[in-house]
């Protein structure tokens, strides 16, 4: 089963350490275990569900665009993560001893980068679509509804998800074919207003334009044109020779530049 996991790819300093992992340090490395997790839920699936040769979707969080920037898989099964003990480790966990370790690693292999790194505002702009983008129509209605499901559109805080095969392949394809990027802005958001995410975030599908019911209206009891003349008639100028001016007083001729 394929799976996402997140890393902080922005200098972060915690006890006098910085805790980043980016997509450089992970391809540098090569092999990299996965300690410092410390949520049960995210625990549990490293300890007992994720087996040798799992794909995983390399994810970066809590960064300024955030999105899945490789691809990697799981090189060793679930361990556990003693850097629990290490006092001095950001992540030191007193509670937990080694005779009964609390919490758990693995081993993650890194295997390539995706060229076309698709970020969590694509994502969810695709999540909130009603129809699937003719850009991105390469990933067909499986990819397009299985994304619709992913966790990281749902429960996005869990560093370590599950992620359905058709979601997987689906991001993958996004990741290496790319021709989504007009659908987001340079800064990761979807280029679309606010009214519409609204629209989309409360279900509604209906993709007619917005119409404006005073301009239809007028439309509709005038003969053509004429409300456009209306609207566009300028007010009369008044030239500077119109105006009175009082006795004593001698006008300029000088042109204003």
């Amino acid at each position: 089963m394929p799976w996402l996991m997140k890393a902080e790819p922005d200098s972060r300093i915690v006890k006098g350490k910085d805790v980043k992992f980016s997509v450089d340090d992970f391809e540098k490395l090569g092999v990299s275990q996965w300690d410092g997790v410390r949520n049960h839920e995210a625990k549990n699936i490293m300890k007992e569900k994720m087996k040798s040769g799992d794909k995983v979707l390399f994810y970066h969080s809590n960064t300024k665009i955030p999105g899945v920037f490789a691809i990697a898989e799981v090189a060793r099964e679930g361990y556990p993560d003693y850097t629990a003990w290490d006092e001095k480790h950001p992540y030191f966990d007193a509670k937990t001893s080694k005779d009964s370790p609390t919490w758990f690693m693995v081993d993650v292999r890194f295997v390539e980068r995706l060229p076309h790194p698709p970020t969590l505002a694509l994502i969810k702009h695709i999540a909130s679509s009603p129809t699937l983008p003719d850009e991105i129509s390469y990933i067909g209605q499986g990819g397009f509804q299985a994304i619709k499901a992913m966790q990281l559109v749902n429960r996005g805080r869990l560093s370590v998800q599950p992620v359905d095969q058709a979601a997987y392949d689906a991001v993958v394809l996004l990741g290496t074919q790319g021709g989504w990027e007009g659908l987001s802005g340079s800064n990761g958001k979807p280029k679309f207003s606010k009214e519409k995410r609204k629209i989309e975030s409360m279900g509604e599908i209906e993709t007619k334009p917005v119409i404006d019911t005073k301009t239809e209206k007028e439309d509709q009891t005038e003969p053509l044109g004429k409300a456009v003349q209306r609207r566009t008639k300028k007010a009369r100028v008044v030239k500077a020779e119109e105006i009175p001016v009082p006795d004593g007083v001698r006008r300029s001729n000088r042109v204003k530049r």
